[in-house]
This record gives C-alpha cells, sequence and structure tokens, in this order.
C-alpha cells in the first residue's frame, strides 16, 4: 500500500470539512443539557481535540470522571441526529487528493473523531476510493495534541521514512501533535484558527483551504522536488 514517493496524513474536521461550527454547536447544547454553561467561542477554541481533552476543559475532575463517558456519548448521538446533514466538504478536497495520487503518494486520515464519524465523513467527502489508511480517536489512547493518532498513522505506512510524510491539519493540536511524532505539518486556515496561531505550532507552511493549496501545489511542501 506505501507508495515509494511518500505520504500525507490528513486530519478532517475544519481541514477537509467544513465541520467545525457544527461540532462546537453541538457541545455546548451537549454541555448545557448536562447544565454546564459555555460560550460557542470557547469551545470552538477546542475543536480539533477528542473528547478525552476537551472534556477536561469545561467539565471538573470529579464530575468528569462520574459523567465524562455519558456527556461524550450524548455529544455523539446528538451531533449525529442534529448537525451531521449541515455539514459540507471544503472546496477542492476531491480534486487535491486526486492530484496526490496521481503524484504517487499514499493518502491517509488522522482524526480526533471516533471511527463511525470519520467513515460517515468519507461517505461526504466522497473520497472513499481515495483513501489508503485511516485512523481515529478509537486508535489512541489519547487525542490531539498528543501524538498517539499520528503515530498510529505512520503505523499504517511502515515502508516510508517519517520525513516522507507530512500532515496537513486545520488547528494547532494537529501541529503538535505532527510534530511530536515526528512529522512536518501544513496548515490550512479554512477551520478559523489564526494563522499567527498556526504558524507558532510548527506549521511549515499555510495556506487558505484545500482548493488554494491545490492551486499552489507545485511551491508547497508536497511538491515533488521537496517531498
Amino acid at each position: 500500500m506505501a507508495s515509494p514517493r511518500g505520504a500525507v496524513v490528513f486530519d478532517i474536521d475544519g481541514t477537509l470539512l467544513d465541520s467545525v461550527d457544527q461540532h462546537a454547536r453541538a457541545w455546548v447544547e451537549a454541555f448545557r443539557h448536562f447544565g454546564i454553561e459555555t460560550e460557542e467561542a470557547q469551545v470552538r477554541r477546542q475543536i480539533g481535540k477528542g473528547g478525552d481533552q476537551l472534556l477536561p476543559v469545561f467539565v471538573e475532575a470529579d464530575r468528569l470522571a462520574r459523567e465524562g463517558e455519558t456527556i461524550e456519548r450524548y455529544r455523539s448521538d446528538l451531533f449525529k441526529r442534529r448537525y451531521l446533514d449541515r455539514v459540507r466538504p471544503f472546496p477542492g478536497v476531491r480534486d487535491l487528493l486526486t492530484r496526490l495520487r496521481d503524484e504517487g503518494l499514499t493518502i491517509a486520515l488522522a482524526s480526533s473523531g471516533k471511527a463511525s464519524e470519520v467513515a460517515n465523513y468519507q461517505k461526504i467527502l466522497g473520497i472513499e476510493d481515495l483513501v489508503d489508511a485511516v485512523t481515529s480517536s478509537d486508535d489512541a489512547d489519547r487525542s490531539k495534541p498528543h501524538p498517539d493518532i499520528f503515530e498510529a498513522a505512520l503505523a499504517k505506512l511502515p515502508d516510508l521514512p517519517k520525513a516522507a510524510v507530512i500532515a496537513v491539519g486545520d488547528t494547532p493540536y494537529d501541529a503538535e501533535a505532527a510534530g511530536k511524532a515526528g512529522i512536518g505539518t501544513i496548515g490550512l486556515l479554512c477551520g478559523g484558527f489564526p494563522e499567527a496561531d498556526l504558524s507558532a505550532a510548527g506549521c511549515i507552511a499555510i495556506y487558505r483551504d484545500p482548493q488554494d493549496l491545490l492551486d499552489g501545489y507545485a511551491g508547497s511542501p508536497l511538491a515533488v522536488k521537496k517531498l
């Protein structure tokens, strides 16, 4: 499966899929159901982490131990029922992945979402036939910004050195996690994080969205002469 050229490991939410606002709203609504008042802007800054890393920001430790799994299950079900049908691919996603395949690159997904969510996302994005490997929070003990998910992705690319793998994500948590796993990250602004935050987290290049990355492919770290 692994390509001799290299691999690109994509985050999904906020990177390929315009879903960050929907996730934030689902969390706010779920927290409110359990009597925890939050603001959407506060929650939005945490999207990109999995529930194991997001929940402790808003739920005290004792309550988290008692109800954390219940809150997360409620949030997951709520998102599927009320928000999933509102998410849309960002422009250029399939064309970008097709270009990568044409260039001889392996494509992997590394999401902080659950495996069932990632499966749904691939259908929404229309990229099931273009993806070679998938990892989710179900493959990791800890979600981003810990490196576990990217390390799981690397394990599925055993014939490639880390220098031949690059991540694409929209949050500082993606860049931090990938960096801890020993791979560089291209940052996308479409998830809503400021360029300065992505740069500070270690992104080696920054683009507006997948279409902008595709348009600037020749000068990007993905180009043949660079990856």
